[in-house]
Formats: structure tokens, C-alpha cells, sequence
């Protein structure tokens, strides 16, 4: 659980970093910037915004030999020690982002580096520190007063509504690389970002792996069991794993599989399918682990309840009361119009 309501500023640092490909250069500031009280309630909201509207999917730095080889890993440890250095290694964070930003598509753009204090992780008390970029500038219009007109002036400059790029990296989890947050409005340069600067993969906790495993789940429905049987089906069978994931404070497939996958001809077919897939959900060697009711929640959310018909006919399906989609409709086929049909029971319409 996620929540930044009360994280104050503590310290803003501001640079620029320009594309090294195009022979464009890097600036540092000397001092920090001192925001006042009003400017930080603005850039909070910049900064934070685009977090607490993303589903929280964490990663962590990694590096494929050692965590101590992994300089930006390095810089953020060294941060946490001693948040007053913060400023000099801002610099550093600057310089490094500057000799990653090689392709001729990367956006040059402003960079900050904040000291955040009293954010909530899993419910602890935690300070952070985010790395922004803004990249691209909007157009906005500016009034000088000559004599007795008004005259406009166009500039170019950030707009606050919407940040390009960020992360989050949180002080908890030091030694495994801490719990970090990405976010990336512009999709199309994401490796540089993710692997080339921060470094990061996917931090395997129970929201990774129930997420996954649901994922894996949904996958397994729309692959199999609606060729095998229907779409009502795929439905249903999606319907009974998220229940069992609610229902269930740790996972186990075996255990899964009896209660949610009804057609036993099904089981080797789901065993094949996830022996074949494993490896893109990233659940490789994964049977069993501790659920998340965040993740379930998400995908309850996302989970689809409506049958579209070729005829222009919609079928929504009531999983608040999931017995009754089960109870109240068949599937047959009529031999006279060679069609499929759904047969629904009911005593009287609702108003």
C-alpha cells in the first residue's frame, strides 16, 4: 500500500541534460533550489500525481554481478546516509543520465532530484528520493502591458499537468536494491529510462507474483478454455480464480486448479500451457506464494463480465453473485436457423 498525501519536499535540485548524440551538453546547477512554500505544493503535485494514479508495480535495482558495481544504486545508498550530499550527487545522477541519452530520439529536457520525507510504504513511515525529467514544452501565452494595449508573447515552457518521465525510489529494501517506482509518458524510449539510466527489474513480491499469476490466468482462459468450451466459460473460469485468489491468504496450484478448472481434461492442458508461457509471465518454477488483495482488487477491477454476440446482442454476467451466471444460462444450438443460442431464466425484469 501506497501513500504520498503527506510526503513533504526537503530538498529540490535542478539540472539539464541534453541529447550527447547531437553534440548537445549537459548543466548542473551550484546550490540547490530553495522553492518556497507555494512553488513546492505545485511541483509535489507534478512530481507525485502520475504515482498515485499508476497501479503500484515495483522494481528494484539490479545489477548482473553486484549490487556494489551499480553506480546509480551507489549514489542513492550514499544519499540516504547523508541526505545533505544530496545536491553534489544530483550532479552525478545528471552526468550519468547525460552519457545514456545516445539515441538521436532521446529528449533533452530538465532534471530534478527531491528529497522527499513522511511517505507511507506497506504502511511505514519511509523517505524517498525521485528523479524526474520533464521533456517536452508547451506553448502558453504571456501579456505586456505598452501603453494602453495589452501585447501577447509567446514562450514555450513545462507544463505541470503532465510529467515525462520519473521514479521513486524509496528507502526500504536497501539490501535486495530498494522498492522503486517508474513511470514513462513517452513509451517509445522506455529501455533508456528503465535498463540504460535506472537500471531496475521487476521486485518478485507477492503483488508481482499474484499479478503475474492472474495475468498468466487470464491468458490460459482466452487461449484454451474458450476454444475448448465457450466464452461463457472463459468468464467463469476467470470469475472462480480471482474468487479463489480473495478467498485464499496463500497460493497453491494444486489446490487452485481443483477448485477453479471444473473440465478435469483441462488440468494437462493447463500444465503444458504454463510450461510453455512460464517464462514471459515470469513465473517459472512459481506453485505456490503469498497473495496480495491489492493485486486481486486490481484485477477484479480489470476482469471482463460481458459475452458480445454477433447479433449486437450483450450478455453481462453477475459475478457479485457468480452462482446465478451459472444457474440461469445455457448455451445450445438450434438445428433449424444453425445457430447458437443462450437460454436465461428469471422470474420477472428488474426496473
Amino acid at each position: 500500500m501506497l501513500n504520498l498525501f503527506s510526503a513533504q519536499i526537503e530538498s529540490l535540485s535542478i539540472h539539464r541534460v541534453g541529447n550527447k548524440s547531437r553534440n548537445e551538453n549537459y548543466f548542473v546547477s551550484s546550490e540547490p533550489y530553495m522553492a518556497d512554500d507555494e512553488l513546492k505544493s505545485l511541483l509535489k503535485e507534478y512530481f507525485l500525481k502520475p504515482f498515485r494514479e499508476k497501479e503500484e508495480s515495483y522494481y528494484q535495482f539490479k545489477h548482473e554481478a553486484d549490487l556494489e558495481f551499480h553506480d546509480l544504486y551507489q549514489w542513492i545508498r550514499e544519499a540516504f546516509n547523508n541526505p545533505l550530499e544530496l545536491h553534489a550527487i544530483s550532479k552525478e545522477i545528471t552526468k550519468y543520465l547525460f552519457e545514456q541519452s545516445k539515441h538521436q530520439h532521446i529528449k533533452s529536457g530538465e532534471v530534478y532530484v527531491v528529497h522527499f520525507e513522511n511517505m507511507l510504504v506497506d504502511n511505514e513511515k519511509v523517505d524517498a528520493i525521485g528523479i524526474f525529467k520533464s521533456e517536452l514544452k508547451h506553448d502558453f501565452l504571456q501579456f505586456d502591458a505598452n501603453q494602453n494595449n495589452l501585447q501577447p508573447r509567446l514562450e514555450q515552457g513545462v507544463h505541470l499537468n503532465k510529467l515525462d518521465k520519473g521514479a521513486l525510489i524509496f528507502n526500504k529494501e536497501k539490501e535486495t536494491g530498494y522498492k522503486v517506482l517508474s513511470v514513462d509518458s513517452n513509451k517509445y524510449d522506455t529501455k533508456y529510462w528503465l535498463e540504460d539510466f535506472l537500471g531496475i527489474d521487476y521486485f518478485a513480491d507477492e503483488n508481482f507474483y499474484t499479478k503475474k499469476y492472474l495475468k498468466f490466468c487470464e491468458n490460459f482462459a482466452k487461449d484454451v478454455v474458450r476454444p475448448a468450451e465457450d466464452k461463457q466459460q472463459e468468464l467463469m473460469f476467470m470469475n472462480k480464480a480471482v474468487n479463489h485468489f480473495a478467498s485464499n491468504q496463500d497460493f497453491e496450484e494444486t489446490k487452485f486448479l481443483n477448485e477453479v478448472l471444473d473440465n478435469p481434461e483441462l488440468h494437462p492442458e493447463f500444465v503444458n500451457y504454463k510450461t510453455e508461457k512460464a517464462p514471459k509471465f515470469n513465473i517459472e518454477d512459481l506453485s505456490s506464494f503469498p497473495i496480495s488483495n491489492t493485486a486481486v482488487s486490481t484485477a477484479r477491477k480489470k476482469m471482463k463480465n460481458v459475452i458480445n454476440l454477433d447479433t449486437n446482442v450483450q450478455i453481462k454476467m453477475d459475478f457479485v453473485n457468480s452462482e446465478t451466471a451459472e444457474k440461469f444460462i445455457e448455451k445450445g444450438w438450434d438445428e433449424d436457423r444453425q445457430m447458437y443460442y443462450y437460454l436465461v431464466y428469471f422470474n420477472k425484469e428488474e426496473k
